[in-house]
């Protein structure tokens, strides 16, 4: 698996498939700590040049995908290796779930009171998938929640809360039990039926991002940390690829 750095921050170039595999081949062989899947976009690229413990989080993360097309772009740009797309939370969530079914054990962690609930139903009811353990994403006792995840022992910990859902499971990570942990963002809230992902054909034209963006008023805030992104590759010296 092949790392590289771009604005200070990782990506490993990989494919939905072996992401897939990896995570199949993490829950068979169990490691002494819970293993971590970052799915980085533009955005947490911008926050980890002055968050330092997200951009620690992300370097000690086990595995970090592209979510975003964004990413693939700068990837290519600053170090002259292409990735033959993104692979974000989104398609993870699903194909692992599909792949595995009523061999995953999985822990639902986030969103707002009983989404994770509804969240967790639809997954068993689709896929199979046996649910260890649910909780809301609204929670004042951190430990009580890490310990809580210990004891249900998942095989797949995910979790959807945002901005915090990174920096929680590196934090933690050497306790709660799980063995492999993901940040999913708001695919919680689509697996419950609370939100729709784009249309097929923005996915297709790997425009998804914009069309939350324009949809939803809540996302507009986060328009300039994309702006601040371009600058920061447009503006940044390439790498040498390696021969």
């Amino acid at each position: 698996m092949q790392r590289v750095a771009i604005l200070g921050t990782p990506v490993d170039l990989v494919s939905l498939e072996q992401t897939l595999d990896w995570i199949e081949a993490k829950i068979a062989q169990p490691q002494a700590h819970c293993q971590q899947i970052i799915t980085t976009n533009p955005e947490a690229v911008v926050r980890a040049q002055s968050d330092p413990a997200l951009r620690q989080a992300l370097w000690e993360s086990e595995l970090v995908t592209a979510d975003g097309v964004g990413i693939v772009w700068a990837v290519r740009r600053l170090t002259g290796f292409r990735l033959a797309d993104r692979v974000p939370g989104a398609e993870i969530l699903p194909a692992i779930f599909a792949r595995m079914g009523p061999r995953l054990r999985v822990y639902f962690l986030g969103a707002a009171p009983g989404v994770a609930q509804r969240a967790a139903e639809a997954a068993q009811a689709r896929w199979g998938v046996q649910v260890c353990g649910v909780q809301d994403g609204y929670f004042k006792d951190e430990e009580a929640v890490v310990q809580a995840i210990r004891q249900a022992q998942p095989d797949l910990l995910v979790v959807g809360m945002g901005e915090r859902q990174d920096t929680f499971i590196h934090r933690n990570k050497a306790r709660l039990g799980a063995r492999v942990a993901i940040g999913v963002g708001g695919m919680l809230d689509v697996l419950a039926g609370e939100v729709q992902r784009a249309p097929g054909w923005a996915q297709r034209l790997k425009i998804e991002w914009l069309v939350r963006i324009a949809t939803d008023r809540r996302r507009w805030g986060r328009f300039p940390r994309l702006i601040r992104f371009v600058r920061l590759v447009l503006s940044a010296t390439p790498q040498v690829k390696p021969r």
